[in-house]
């Protein structure tokens, strides 16, 4: 086996070991020694892949697509980026639910509206919005929606179809958004 699927490989044992751990009984309650029993490698080999728990956290966000730029790209149509964001999600639900559900803690959520919040602001000025303190406010709303529908979502506290989701994030998000696109 090559180093590179065995470095691969013990990467994502140390990522998956931590995201069932955030599962069982919260982020804030997991250690190092834990993700390090649970992927069965040594203490070593963990420092050697991450500094801390925190990096094995952020580098599970690299397995989310939705929050990469290029996956909104579909000229003409605001915030192309929200059903196929609804479909990952889907896809990646038990992933998602341990970065951004109850248990994942606050730390995931804002870099991921830090992320988030870049790619709103992008389609917004490409459909001719003003860098503003309106449009900052308004970046902060979309991107409020669109986290608060996940985690709901993947706490189970909703339940609907991704693209029951992204109807219900248009129907509500749309149109004051063109209002003030139209203002402007």
């Amino acid at each position: 086996m090559s180093d590179d699927r065995r470095v691969r490989r013990t990467r994502r044992a140390i990522q998956e070991a931590l995201v069932a751990l955030i599962l069982e009984k919260g982020y804030a309650a997991v250690t190092v020694t834990d993700v390090i029993d649970r992927a069965d490698v040594g203490r070593s080999t963990f420092y050697a892949h991450f500094t801390d728990k925190q990096d094995v956290l952020f580098s599970n966000i690299e397995q989310l697509a939705f929050l990469r730029p290029e996956t909104s790209a579909s000229p003409g149509e605001l915030f192309a980026f929200s059903l196929p964001m609804f479909e990952h999600v889907w896809e990646q639900r038990r992933l998602v639910r341990a970065l951004l559900g109850r248990r994942g803690g606050g730390l995931v959520t804002a870099r991921g509206e830090r992320v988030l919040g870049r790619v709103v602001r992008e389609e917004l000025l490409a459909a001719g919005a003003r860098p503003s303190p309106a449009l900052d406010r308004m970046v902060i709303c979309v991107v409020g929606a669109v986290l608060a529908l996940l985690r709901a979502w993947v706490d189970g506290d909703i339940s609907a179809t991704p693209a029951e989701l992204d109807a219900t994030f248009r129907t509500t998000v749309l149109p004051g958004v063109r209002s003030v696109l139209v203002r402007q």
